[in-house]
């Protein structure tokens, strides 16, 4: 092998565990960033239960460029809604109906159409 390919080898090389390094780096923190949110998820899921009356069937946290946040899907009667509980202040920054999963549960032979 000639000195140019030898180095573009290890430049690739390089370059893709710096990546992989700074991938499981990202998201460790990620993960461990809850350990900073002042408002437990339990509490954010009782607080986005409350807006809409029904139940949580999913939540996560989230670190985003606006801060800390819950995302929480809420269950009440038909309806899905998509809840986000800021995780320092334990307010409601948005809620929303998500149409998309309200239809999941349906059975395939029956569309919209129908």
């Amino acid at each position: 092998m000639n000195k140019t390919t030898k180095l573009a080898i290890l430049a690739t090389a390089i370059a893709t565990l710096g990546g992989a390094a700074y991938a499981a780096r990202s998201t460790e923190n990620d993960a461990l960033a809850i350990n900073q949110a002042k408002i437990p998820i339990a509490q954010a899921i009782s607080i986005a239960e409350k807006q809409h009356n029904g139940k949580a069937s999913q939540a996560e946290f989230e670190h985003t460029k606006q801060g800390a946040i819950y995302e929480v899907e809420v269950v009440a009667g038909a309806q899905v809604f998509d809840v986000k509980v800021d995780a320092d202040k334990g307010t409601i920054l948005s809620s929303a109906e998500d149409k998309a999963d309200r239809h999941e549960g349906r059975d395939e032979d029956h569309d919209e159409k129908d």
